[in-house]
């Protein structure tokens, strides 16, 4: 089975897809994977991650609306043999259903976004127009959370549901962790025997609430034992580090990493996440988080009660007092953070690990492509 993921970029700040867990556990379960980019990138670590899997990589070098896009998709799909397409976010969801349509072959599409912001009267059009497209060329939508899948339901109109489908996404195990790589990681951010290391990983821009996690940890006790380590880059990333710098209580206890390492790798070496995003329809941080077996501290938005439960961290409101009360929890009790982390980690392995993920795609995929389950343009019921 050969399958075409078209995205809008591989750049590693664009929004999380997860292709790399994805082909790496796509051996597996028979499929074959392509992947194409509309726009190119100098961050090539994703590039670079999908090629040592052996997964052919082509980025076409265009703008997102670009008229070329459709006709090169096309020609590479139909040069790889490719069965069917899969596309990821809107600009990828309207090349990749032209061009799979040219080639007379079946096409679904991932959401991973809920944008329950309030739209005009143009954007309204919009986002109307590529409900009716998905529910004309494509054999499945697929969302990665119920919570996903209702809202999606809520703009469409009931008639919607009969090729929507919830497919929650996965990531790869890590394995265990290297007691002497954490302890090395540990002591490189300066963190103490008998301190806590809190770590972020979400991309530093608007939509993910550092300002409240930052408000919350000026607000902590003094004395408490609380490091805390903001990875990731993005926009909002000179502002974060001014913001520190300003205040005497935040240089003490935030670490900024290197804006080129690898944002997960640090997950072995923390004993929290945080995750204050102000919405999330799954987010994968949190997925990554409970492969490496950490309790996380999570704002109660989107599908993210889907994936961190009672048992495996805790849920606070979109306040900095309620993420500042979690934090002093957490770090004064050690032994229920142990308990959080190896439940969290069980959850994974049984819900979320990418071997998972990738067979039940490819029975999706399967069932989009049975002879009589799923004309082309005609989108049947599950």
């Amino acid at each position: 089975m050969k399958i075409a993921h078209l995205v809008p970029t591989l750049h590693p700040d664009a929004p999380e897809i997860g292709l790399v867990d994805l082909a790496g556990a796509a051996q597996d379960t028979g499929m074959e994977f392509v992947v194409i980019a509309l726009a190119s990138t100098s961050e090539t670590s994703q590039v670079s991650a999908l090629q040592r899997l052996g997964v052919p990589v082509s980025e076409l070098g265009l703008g997102p609306w670009d008229p070329r896009a459709v006709g090169r998709t096309a020609q590479l799909i139909r040069d790889q043999r490719v069965q069917l397409v899969h596309t990821h976010l809107p600009p990828a969801d309207v090349v990749g259903a032209a061009a799979a349509l040219r080639n007379r072959l079946p096409a679904v599409s991932t959401l991973h976004r809920i944008e329950n912001l309030p739209a005009d009267r143009i954007d309204r059009f919009k986002r109307t127009a590529k409900i009716l497209a998905r529910q004309r060329f494509m054999a499945r939508t697929i969302a990665i959370s119920q919570v996903q899948r209702e809202w999606y339901r809520g703009l469409s109109g009931a008639g919607s549901a009969q090729n929507l489908v919830v497919v929650p996404n996965g990531v790869t195990d890590p394995g265990p962790v290297d007691p002497a790589e954490r302890q090395r990681r540990r002591s490189a951010l300066g963190v103490g025997d008998g301190e806590v290391l809190a770590v972020s990983t979400a991309p530093m821009r608007r939509d993910q609430g550092h300002e409240l996690l930052l408000e919350a940890l000026e607000s902590l006790p003094d004395g408490l034992r609380l490091v805390v380590a903001l990875a990731g880059d993005g926009p909002l990333r000179p502002w974060l580090e001014s913001r520190v710098d300003a205040s005497d209580d935040l240089t003490e206890r935030v670490r900024f990493v290197h804006r080129h390492q690898e944002p997960t790798a640090l997950l072995g070496a923390a004993d929290l996440v945080l995750h204050t995003a102000r919405s999330g329809a799954a987010p994968t941080a949190l997925l990554r988080a409970m492969a490496a077996g950490v309790p996380a501290v999570a704002t109660r938005v989107g599908g993210v009660p889907e994936i961190v439960t009672a048992d495996t961290g805790v849920l606070v409101a979109l306040h900095p007092a309620a993420i500042a009360d979690a934090l002093v929890a957490l770090t004064e009790d050690g032994a229920r953070r142990e308990l959080l982390g190896t439940a969290a980690r069980e959850r994974f392995l049984a819900e979320y690990e990418a071997i998972g993920w990738a067979r039940r795609l490819h029975e999706l995929y399967q069932e989009v492509l049975t002879p009589g389950r799923a004309d082309l343009g005609e989108p049947q019921p599950s």
